[in-house]
């Protein structure tokens, strides 16, 4: 079975067991570690591995022929993306200052652009200028740098912005928090709807309990694929992405998933679709 998913740490802790044949009966997995805009985009166009992780954003373009796994993903409190400026720029500034300026976002398609989306359309006048699609781990140096004015980050950034002298603007999961009382639908998993999308939601179930039972087991595993990351950043990451919701969705998560994509409906910033499609 074909799969895709990031090389993050949450990724690689929850689909460590499958992807080394520890989950019985279990189907051997061919893994290909790719960002989110690129599994965003193979999602859509219909093309894809059979199996993937996208952003939640994501999934209007994509239900009909792909369904949502309760188990796998990334959904929780505390763990929102975060709007990073450099300078001046900093958490007491008016959020109106991003005004006309240049925004880097991980992807289009990403949970992380349209919460910003929601809260720009509330806290920017007028919007913002010129938004700039790149690579998560390249949004950080090139605020630094001055090459954008501000950047819409996710995953570990969270710990270590500071070391490239950013500032936080905007804690957007606080923000999501605060205005609907749900937590918030990052990362999803998908499976195309030929397969037998229940046996694949169990294996990834089972996978995510095993790696709760022996976390030392995937720890070269997940270091291998972190980019360099600190050993205990990649802890941090892990402790914050994988919750209960990743085990299973739950009433609640589901109800999270359909408030933002109703109101991204609603706004016109996602497709209409049959929310019954979620489950």
């Amino acid at each position: 079975m074909n799969i895709a998913f990031s090389p993050c740490p949450n990724d690689t802790f929850v689909f460590h067991a499958w992807v080394h044949g520890l989950i019985p009966g279990a189907p051997k997995l061919d893994v290909t570690y790719a960002d989110i805009d690129i599994t965003n985009n193979w999602a859509a166009s219909g093309n894809g591995p059979e199996v993937l992780k996208i952003s939640y954003a994501a999934l209007p373009w994509v239900l009909s022929e792909y369904a949502l796994l309760p188990s796998g993903g990334a959904l929780g409190r505390g763990c929102g993306p975060l709007v990073l400026t450099r300078g001046g720029l900093s958490q007491e500034a008016d959020p109106a200052l991003l005004s006309g300026r240049r925004v880097a976002v991980p992807s289009e398609r990403s949970t992380a652009y349209l919460l910003f989306r929601l809260w720009a359309a509330q806290n920017v006048p007028g919007g913002v200028g010129e938004i700039i699609v790149m690579p998560f781990n390249e949004i950080m140096p090139a605020v630094r740098d001055g090459k954008i004015d501000a950047g819409l980050v996710i995953h570990e950034a969270r710990f270590t912005y500071p070391s490239y002298g950013l500032s936080l603007m905007t804690d957007l999961g606080n923000w999501w928090e605060g205005d609907t009382g749900s937590p918030i639908p990052l990362g999803a998993i998908i499976a195309k709807r030929s397969l037998d999308t229940q046996a694949i939601a169990d294996w990834a179930k089972a996978s995510v309990e095993y790696a709760w039972a022996h976390p030392e087991v995937s720890r070269d595993y997940i270091l291998g694929h972190a980019q360099e990351m600190d050993p205990s950043v990649a802890q941090q990451h892990i402790n914050l992405y994988v919750n209960e919701f990743t085990r299973s969705l739950g009433d609640e998560g589901y109800k999270a998933i359909s408030t933002l994509l109703g109101r991204a409906a609603q706004e016109g910033l996602t497709p209409e679709f049959d929310l019954s499609l979620l489950r």
